[in-house]
Formats: structure tokens, C-alpha cells, sequence
């Protein structure tokens, strides 16, 4: 078993933005080895499932220890996602492609990028206008996750259609995961959604590397030069991203994934190059439609502050914004 360092470098980069964003593992790792390396697509699944095994707990362990993490979230995410990512590893396989089984598997693929790519701008949008800032989530200092009223049933279904998606393709367990988990819980921090997805991954990629092992078209020399770097890069990326924003790359991974699912949905060249163009355009509008609106109200909310005589005395305490997170007679 040799190494080779080109692929090292690829994990390392992958691993990175896994732990920065807590997404993109299966999303870049796979189109990486088909398109760059030439990898076989069962292949190229089979051991960024394995890697991911590897790679997941390095950042994991970072959030567990800073307690951005939801543990109950975990739990019932867990419980629907690792039967289901095991099954996914079998249905690849029974499957009646016979030798179309590589090319049905990009197709696969492909929608799968598809749907994480519409993921992400999704969050980002919803990032942007929650924290009021263009720049979406701001940094994040070290505190426990919020008491929530956990929903058992959607969110063990949403780990059930993760589980299956990251055992048929590898993608899914951040990039369907964590945006979902954003919609069903808005009163989680950027910090404690990429954590609580980050640790409830290693158990959903566990039941999946299984099936894959068993089952699937897994090289043990391909995974062993894709951990070298990623394993490094997941830690330094959770590091990164426990203290700091990572919406602008979450931008930008969107429209590597949606050029990366046209390619493997056997667009041309010209067709990839002109929708990650237009995909970069209409992202700036947004941006800086975003910034006008929300940076002209912080100004005149500060100005009408200002206005006000203090009287002397206590002043009343202020209104809250009637957010339900924070006014919730559960928490």
C-alpha cells in the first residue's frame, strides 16, 4: 500500500471545510475522485464513506469540548439515520443497473449535489436574515447549546433520508442535515448546528462505512491517503469554525457543489461554467441587497436610540424582539 500525496492534499482541503462548515465531506470528497483522480463512482463512494468514519470524530471532539453540541439532537437524529444509512449501502448495490451501476450512480450523485448546493443558499439566506448582517452568522463564542423543545418525529425522519442518501452517495450528513436542523430549530447558534450535526455524523457514517466494507467497492489505500490530510484538516477546520463565521464559505462551497452536479449530470463544459457564473452574480445582488436593507436599519435603530432623553431614575428594561427561542415558557 503506497501514498499518494496529491490525494493527501485533496483530504486535507476537503477535511478542512468539513470541520469549518460541518458540511462538504461527501459532497467535494466524492466529485473530487471522480473528476480529479478518475476514481471509479462506486469506488470513490465506497471509501469517502470509510474516510468520513475517520474524519468526522476529529472535529466532533473539538465542539464536544467546547459544549456546542445538542446531545439529545444527536440522539433522535441517530435513531433514524443509522438503520437507514446501512440500507443505503445495500440498495446501491441490489440495485438492477448491472453494468450501468457507475453511470446510474452519477446520475445519483448528481441530484444528491443538487439538492445540498439548494441547501446551502437556502441556509445562507436564512443565515443572513436571522443574524441581520450580509455577512450571515457572526463569531461565536464557547457556551452550552440553548435548552430546546427537541421534535422527536421530524427529526428522526430527517436522519432517516440523511442516513440514506449518505449510504447510496455519501452525500447528506452535513449537507442535508444541518440545513434542515437550521429550519427546524432557528434558535441554535451557527456554532452548535455544525457541532450537533458534526457528532451525530459519526455514528450515521459508522452503520454506513459497515454496509460499504461488507458490500461495497471500498480501497483501503485510497481511504488511508484521503486521512492523512483530513483527519488535520476536520480538526484545524473545527477549531476555526467554533470561534469564527464560515457563511462566505458556505457561499461558495454552493456553487462548487451546483458546477460539480451539472458535470456529473453530464452537462458541457460551457453549461457548467456559464450557471456557476450566473450563480456567482445573482449571489452578489443578494449580498448586496441583503447589506442595504439590513445595514440601513442598524443606523436608524441606533439614531432613534440616541434621540431619547434619559430621565433620571431606573429605566425600564427593554422589549425583547419576540423571538420564541427566547421567550418560550419551555425554556
Amino acid at each position: 500500500m503506497s501514498i499518494d500525496l496529491p490525494l493527501v492534499l485533496g483530504g486535507l482541503a476537503v477535511g478542512f471545510v468539513v470541520g469549518l462548515t460541518g458540511m462538504g465531506g461527501g459532497a467535494l470528497m466524492t466529485p473530487m475522485l471522480i473528476f480529479v483522480f478518475r476514481v471509479d463512482p462506486l469506488v470513490a463512494v465506497s471509501s469517502d464513506v470509510v474516510a468520513s468514519l475517520f474524519m468526522k470524530p476529529a472535529g466532533a471532539i473539538v465542539h464536544l469540548r467546547r459544549g456546542t453540541v445538542h446531545l439529545r439532537l444527536v440522539l433522535w437524529l441517530c435513531i433514524g439515520s443509522v438503520p437507514a444509512a446501512f440500507c443505503g449501502a445495500l440498495l446501491i448495490k441490489a440495485l438492477p443497473f448491472g453494468d450501468s451501476l457507475d453511470s446510474a450512480l452519477q446520475t445519483i450523485l448528481g441530484v444528491a449535489l443538487l439538492i445540498a448546493s439548494g441547501g446551502l443558499v437556502v441556509r445562507a439566506v436564512l443565515q443572513m436574515v436571522r443574524s441581520r448582517s450580509a455577512l450571515g452568522e457572526g463569531p461565536t463564542p464557547a457556551s452550552a447549546p440553548r435548552e430546546l423543545v427537541v421534535r422527536p418525529v421530524p427529526t428522526a425522519i430527517l436522519g432517516a433520508v440523511a442516513g440514506l442518501l449518505v449510504g447510496m452517495t455519501s452525500v447528506g450528513a452535513g449537507s442535508v442535515v444541518i440545513v434542515v436542523l437550521l429550519l427546524l430549530y432557528p434558535a441554535l447558534k451557527a456554532s452548535q448546528l455544525v457541532g450537533t450535526d458534526l457528532v451525530q455524523a459519526v455514528p450515521l457514517v459508522a452503520a454506513a462505512s459497515l454496509g460499504h466494507i461488507l458490500y461495497g467497492d471500498f480501497s483501503l489505500g485510497l481511504t488511508t491517503s484521503l486521512l492523512i490530510g483530513a483527519i488535520p484538516g476536520a480538526w484545524f477546520g473545527a477549531h476555526v469554525s467554533s470561534r469564527a463565521p464560515g457563511g462566505i464559505i458556505r457561499r461558495a462551497l454552493a456553487i462548487l457543489l451546483l458546477a460539480s452536479a451539472l458535470k456529473l449530470l453530464g452537462a458541457s463544459l460551457p453549461v457548467v461554467l456559464g450557471a456557476a457564473g450566473a450563480a456567482l452574480v445573482f449571489g452578489n445582488l443578494l449580498w448586496f441587497w441583503v447589506r442595504r436593507r439590513f445595514g440601513a436599519a442598524r443606523p436608524a435603530s441606533v439614531a432613534d436610540s440616541s434621540d431619547e432623553d434619559p430621565a433620571p431614575g431606573p429605566r425600564p428594561a427593554p422589549e425583547t424582539a419576540g423571538d420564541p427561542a427566547e421567550t418560550s415558557p419551555h425554556r
